[in-house]
């Protein structure tokens, strides 16, 4: 399925739903399948991330997962592979790290749908995202702000993936920052 970025917007618009209570279970699930496709020597660790990880929050009704692998560029063919050949399909376009889609179709998103985010644990920038996650689901206030901002920006750039993300960027720029910050003291404090 090869789509231009304005039939992409069209097809799959930002629309976002109330938090859905079965959107840990579709991680679940769907953790249980990449682990029995990849197998414990291509995953080292598999995480719920994104907003329909955080309890209560509207989100886009796509579970983002993060995937650990061992030695990145070596293992990236054959994780590539083995997903593409179960139906997974592969975001070209994503340079940065390995990214696969899972419930796109001609007519709109399956009822599960799923970004597989892919890399080594050592990807500080890509594991990054559960910091960010962990800080939201501990700190309502923020998760809120970040809910509000989120709303707006669905409302602007509702057929425009691509504005949407970037829009919020400087917004999780700051909060991973805070978070890996606060992390950090609880480690020190510790020691």
């Amino acid at each position: 399925m090869s789509l231009s970025t304005e039939e992409l917007g069209r097809l799959y618009p930002i629309i976002l739903e109330t938090y859905n209570p079965l959107w840990p279970h579709y991680f679940l699930k769907e953790k249980e399948t990449l682990l029995k496709i990849l197998g414990n020597s291509l995953v080292q660790r598999i995480e719920h991330i994104g907003s329909t990880a955080i309890e209560g929050m509207k989100a886009k009704p796509t579970v983002d997962i993060l995937v650990a692998i061992p030695d990145g560029n070596k293992n990236s063919a054959t994780v590539t592979y083995i997903l593409q050949t179960s139906g997974y399909i592969k975001m070209e376009e994503q340079k940065k790290h390995l990214m696969f889609v899972k419930g796109y179709t001609p007519e709109g998103l399956d009822k599960e749908s799923f970004h597989i985010h892919i890399g080594p644990q050592t990807s500080g920038w890509l594991w990054d995202r559960v910091y960010f996650r962990d800080y939201l689901i501990h700190n309502p206030v923020i998760a809120k702000e970040y809910e509000t901002l989120k709303i707006k920006l669905a409302h602007l750039y509702k057929n425009d993936r691509d504005k949407y993300t970037d829009s919020k960027e400087s917004f999780v720029t700051r909060i991973t920052e805070l978070a890996k910050n606060e992390a950090l003291h609880r480690k020190n404090g510790k020691e």
